[in-house]
């Protein structure tokens, strides 16, 4: 299994299929690279070469009491593009993965990433301030916090049936989509899934999505229950100079199903365009 070591020690897992343009995949929380197995297969199978790692405190990289903010995430995603020296790279991100694929690109991609997609992405912001009316209260995060600390395994049960739509009527998640949910969520620090908490609801994008000059697909399910669409993709696409907003009818925040089958498809429409 493929580990890159950061600038400050922590290690990365990373995995790393397929030859042609690369695409990096960057995961929501509290998951892991697991969640874009999928994807990655899709991607190589259709002559990408597709990079997904586990960000730091998440799945089998370290599992970090430090650096679990935004600008780290971003940062580690630059040293580990510049140690496999990708160019002509395209970003992907899911929820807390889009604001890392956002920040990383605004930041540090400026010569190397050509495109960005998001899905059911955290940017601009997440919390209600005055800047920020309609956001989600502080309290709303405090009680995630909560949960968290409380009994993490019940907590990641439970968040798998919003996440994934299931307390919708004729929503078809299966048992298996909410089990891998839980494995996944068992497998971060608590520490940093207890950070990321604040990296995801706190950092505001706004001037990362302004810097952007490539083109970015903007991808989310009018249903998202973790992060709604009017305070994300509806917010994104009018800071953005060159994006594309794409509305999932009735689809929720986790990517399975029908709407896994049609975004996987925009996603490689989008990259070939």
């Amino acid at each position: 299994m493929p580990y890159f070591t950061t600038s400050d020690g922590t290690e990365i897992y990373y995995t790393d299929q397929g030859e042609g343009q690369p695409v990096l995949l960057s995961h929501g929380w509290p998951l892991s690279s697991d969640a874009w197995a999928v994807e990655v297969k899709l991607l190589a199978d259709n002559g990408f070469r597709a990079i997904a790692h586990d960000r730091r405190g998440h799945g089998r990289s370290s599992k970090t009491y430090t650096g679990n903010d935004m600008d780290t995430y971003a940062k580690d995603v630059s040293e580990l593009v510049e140690s496999l020296d990708l160019t002509n790279l395209v970003v992907i991100g899911h929820s807390t993965g889009g604001g890392e694929a956002v920040r990383y690109a605004a930041q540090y991609g400026q010569d190397r990433v050509v495109k960005v997609i998001t899905a059911g992405a955290v940017p601009p912001i997440m919390v209600q301030s005055e800047a920020n009316p309609d956001g989600l209260p502080i309290s709303a995060f405090d009680d995630i916090r909560a949960g968290v600390l409380a009994n993490a395994s019940q907590f990641w049960i439970d968040l798998s049936e919003p996440f994934f739509g299931g307390n919708r009527e004729g929503n078809k998640v299966t048992e298996g989509n909410k089990r891998d949910f839980w494995r996944q969520g068992m497998n971060v620090n608590l520490a940093a899934a207890y950070d990321c908490i604040k990296a995801f609801s706190e950092t505001d994008f706004t001037e990362d999505l302004k810097a952007l000059n490539v083109p970015i697909f903007i991808a989310q399910g009018d249903d998202d229950q973790i992060v709604p669409i009017k305070d994300a993709a509806l917010k994104s696409i009018e800071l953005v100079k060159d994006g594309t907003l794409k509305v999932y009818p009735g689809a929720p925040h986790g990517i399975f199903g029908d709407y896994q089958a049609e975004l996987d498809q925009d996603i490689l429409d989008f990259i070939k365009k």
